[in-house]
């Protein structure tokens, strides 16, 4: 890789950061924000996501200081809609992951054929991110409903 790829790839890795620190926060509060009867799965599983994000926080971060850069301080966007009902929050969800799984692809284009760690881990977390949407698309939907949700 060469320098300015090295760059442009530290810009992406440190967004992924940021948008990943962001989930870790919206998920956490909306754990909080859980009440009714299925409260016990739903909280168990916001944090598990919460858990999740930070990992890959973390792994992002990593990539920066491999590359010589500087993991980000910064946080993504957290928008508080005031809305804590669970399809609310699963809507919400649906879209910071569609937000972070663009950033992983965009790694993706820009290490291409450059660099085969940066090229593996951003189809690595694309898998995973594409796991979670379908998960939570999933949620989203009436039982026997077979057609994906749609906004």
């Amino acid at each position: 890789m060469n320098e300015t790829d090295k760059q442009n790839a530290i810009t992406i890795l440190n967004k992924i950061m940021e948008l990943e620190l962001a989930g870790v926060v919206r998920y956490t509060h909306y754990s909080l924000m859980v009440y009714g009867y299925n409260r016990i799965p739903i909280v168990s599983w916001l944090k598990g996501n919460a858990d999740e994000s930070m990992a890959h926080a973390h792994k992002a971060g990593e990539f920066v200081t491999m590359l010589g850069g500087h993991p980000s301080l910064k946080i993504g966007p957290l928008l508080e809609t005031e809305k804590h009902d669970i399809g609310d929050i699963l809507r919400e969800s649906l879209e910071q992951e569609s937000t972070t799984l663009a950033a992983y692809y965009e790694l993706l284009r820009a290490t291409e054929g450059k660099s085969v760690s940066l090229e593996e881990y951003a189809r690595e977390m694309i898998l995973l991110e594409e796991m979670h949407l379908d998960e939570v698309n999933k949620m989203l939907r009436k039982p026997g409903d077979l057609s994906p949700f749609a906004e």
